[in-house]
């Protein structure tokens, strides 16, 4: 019997083959480096915004499904065809059962934004099993000191995701044309005379929850030009009292809307309380309405700062 002879492929051959597709990649995901090998090829990512990310970079047929992902949470009609057949594994934050369940091989998800800080799902938990984590660059504050939040942070994902998947060219012409569409509109705007100062309403009575300077509402108001008026509070999506939304006198008041309590009914509940009835926002029924997922990072963000921009000149 005649042996074929062994076929012998060395280092140099393989390391070129890797240099020529883009791969290996090393990110920067909040405080860590992340090396890829390769292209993931059963992605989850978590929440709408997110996973709207994905799906601008047209990464359906790289993904498992995609999670947090409810009701009124919702899918942006055009890239809600671009999810074809894929499943949502969970409606919530997923468990490392979940993802592993799927086979993933990457997990795009923030800081309380499909993970939590000493919780059963981390970069570190899910290492363990050969899954590779991506952090949401706005969640960051909360594992890392950074800047304030900027839209620079949703662009950085997008870039980084495309870096990640092999669609570099396509994520920088994605990211070059939402800061064109963006140079364009605030071209085009008119000066504001007066400071236009704002409260964010997400959610709460008793005390409401709303944006520090390290959420992205905070960055939308700011390129619309307005000032949030709790642009000093170091951190990202916090409660806080009553009392500093009523003494710093908002102009407008941005509701985010999500959740079994309405935009309506958040706004009747500012409008029918007597300790609120001095705010000028209040006084004016000066309102305006953010979606969830234009109000955290991702490609509606555009949207968002155009809406903001015209209710500040109204």
């Amino acid at each position: 019997m005649r042996l074929l002879p062994i076929i012998a492929i060395s280092t140099a051959v393989l390391t070129s083959a890797a240099s020529a597709s883009g791969f290996p990649v090393t990110i920067q995901s909040c405080d860590r480096e992340v090396t890829f090998e390769a292209a993931p090829t059963r992605a989850i990512s978590n929440d709408v915004n997110l996973t709207e990310m994905m799906l601008a970079l047209g990464l359906n047929e790289s993904m498992a499904g995609y999670t947090g992902v409810s009701d009124w949470k919702t899918l942006d009609a055009q890239l809600r065809e671009g999810i074809g057949q894929l499943p949502e594994l969970s409606n919530n934050y997923p468990t490392k059962e979940v993802l592993l369940g799927a086979d993933a091989d990457f997990y795009f998800a923030g800081w309380n934004y499909g993970m939590r800080v000493g919780g059963e799902v981390t970069p570190e938990t899910l290492g363990e099993f050969g899954i590779k984590v991506y952090e949401l660059t706005e969640s960051c504050i909360h594992v890392m000191t950074k800047p304030k939040a900027s839209i620079d942070d949703m662009y950085a994902d997008l870039l980084n995701l495309g870096r990640i998947f092999g669609v570099e060219e396509k994520a920088q012409a994605l990211v070059d044309g939402y800061k064109q569409e963006l140079a364009d509109f605030t071209a085009s705007l008119p000066a504001i005379a007066d400071e236009v100062t704002v409260f964010v309403y997400d959610s709460g009575e008793a005390k409401p929850f709303t944006a520090g300077r390290y959420a992205m509402p905070s960055a939308l108001i700011e390129a619309a030009g307005g000032v949030n008026i709790m642009d000093d509070v170091d951190s990202s999506w916090v409660e806080i009292g009553w009392e500093p939304v009523i003494e710093r006198n908002p102009d407008v008041i941005v509701i985010v809307d999500y959740g079994s309590v309405t935009a309506g009914e958040k706004a009747d509940f500012m409008r029918n309380n007597p300790a609120f009835k001095d705010i000028p926002a209040v006084q004016n029924d000066r309102f305006v309405v953010l979606p969830y997922v234009e109000a955290t990072p991702g490609p509606r963000n555009i949207g968002a700062i155009k809406a903001l921009a015209a209710a500040f000149r109204d």
